[in-house]
């Protein structure tokens, strides 16, 4: 089981000015396989990348909120097929925006169904990212509303796009699964995850705020301009604003992480800790989404992020809430994994088939980047060749 074709293959990308620095991960059911730290934690004049460097995970938040919902689930204090309006009622005043005027007003209707905790886990309740989509923006700017990386009410205000259950779009739809969250166990995000699930499962550097400590390892953000340079970047979510982002406000790092994808690995439970049933982890990793493809995502914000096919030539599912290869990816992950990144190009995928669990965490945008996805698919198919 040798390691160096995988520290080769890291300190080849950062040599070859793919990023500054990577933190790599990887587990089976039995423990931790493999752990590095290369580089430095940011451009220019930064501290090197340590194992416990603090990163911006963004949508990597999901999973984690996605589980806080179904403890919810579990306990029978929500349902997955559950009119969400129930529980905030403004997500039923939410209306389809159909296109606009010619005198820029919105063209909007109401829906045709409820939104439900499974169509907020799964992107199909037609809310979709103002980040993302040109439409949504406009409606946004055209209502006063603020955008959602501001953390204010007004955010959850976003129409929809279609009709929910009816296509699949990344949006703010796990955002609105953590105020549920909140309403619901009536305490703030950041509370319910350190008392049920961080805290449990000693993720202990995993939050929405940054303590002191945090701070000081934190990695800088950063971004590639237009001609292949990588400058620093200011990125910071709020974190005492009306409220966390469900869907990618927490900070956390590498050995963190990996410490919730072996809890998913190990069907709930992790060094004794069982923090979700082992029917509950089958069925966030199964198919709920139906006959509707996750199709190659589509940014409106190339400064964000790229557009891509994440995996060519097959279809992909969705599960609550985690993407699914539908088909093995010969020499890396099998069929039927699960796995998500955020925009920063921090990656995660599960392998339940061949037990394998891993995290690739950078710091660098846009997501999508071509050198950041390049080093991903060689370290999946390095890992894999040594520890197969």
């Amino acid at each position: 089981m040798s390691t160096t074709e995988l520290n080769q293959h890291l300190l080849q990308a950062i040599a070859d000015g793919a990023v500054p620095g990577i933190v790599a991960l990887a587990a089976d059911a039995n423990g931790v396989l493999y752990s590095g730290a290369f580089g430095k934690a940011g451009p220019g004049d930064t501290p090197p990348m340590q194992i416990d460097t603090v990163f911006r995970i963004a949508s990597m938040t999901k999973a984690i909120t996605s589980a806080a919902a179904m403890q919810l689930v579990e306990q029978g204090r929500l349902r997955l097929d559950q009119a969400m309006k129930e529980i905030a009622p403004e997500i039923g005043e939410a209306k389809v925006l159909l296109g606009f005027n010619a005198d820029g007003t919105p063209q909007l209707r109401a829906p045709k169904r409820d939104v439900t905790l499974r169509h907020l886990l799964t992107h199909t309740s037609g809310y979709s990212y103002d980040l993302f989509n040109a439409d949504v923006g406009r409606y946004m700017a055209h209502a006063g509303l603020p955008s959602i990386a501001t953390c204010q009410f007004g955010a959850l205000k976003a129409p929809l796009v279609f009709d929910p259950g009816e296509a699949w779009q990344y949006g703010i739809g796990i955002d609105w699964a953590g105020r549920i969250v909140e309403i619901v166990s009536g305490l703030k995000l950041e509370d319910y995850l350190q008392q049920h699930l961080c805290g449990p499962l000693k993720m202990t550097d995993t939050s929405f705020v940054l303590r002191p400590d945090m701070q000081t390892r934190l990695v800088a953000a950063a971004a590639r301009t237009p001609d292949g340079a990588i400058n620093r970047l200011d990125f910071e979510f709020p974190s005492d604003a009306d409220f966390h982002m469900g869907g990618g406000g927490l900070y956390s790092t590498g050995p963190d992480y990996l410490r919730f994808t072996r809890m998913i690995l190990n069907g709930g439970n992790l060094d004794g800790a069982r923090v979700l049933q082992a029917e509950t982890v089958k069925l966030m990793g199964q198919n709920a989404i139906g006959a509707i493809e996750v199709p190659p995502f589509v940014s409106d914000n190339p400064a964000m992020a790229l557009s891509v096919d994440l995996f060519p030539g097959q279809v992909a599912k969705w599960g609550l809430s985690f993407v699914i290869n539908t088909e093995d990816i010969p020499g890396c992950r099998a069929a039927n994994s699960l796995a998500w990144a955020g925009v920063h190009n921090t990656f995660y995928w599960i392998d339940p088939t061949r037990q394998l669990t891993a995290v690739l965490m950078m710091q660098l945008l846009p997501a999508n980047d071509p050198q950041v996805l390049k080093t991903l698919i060689g370290y999946e198919v390095d890992l894999y060749a040594s520890f197969k």
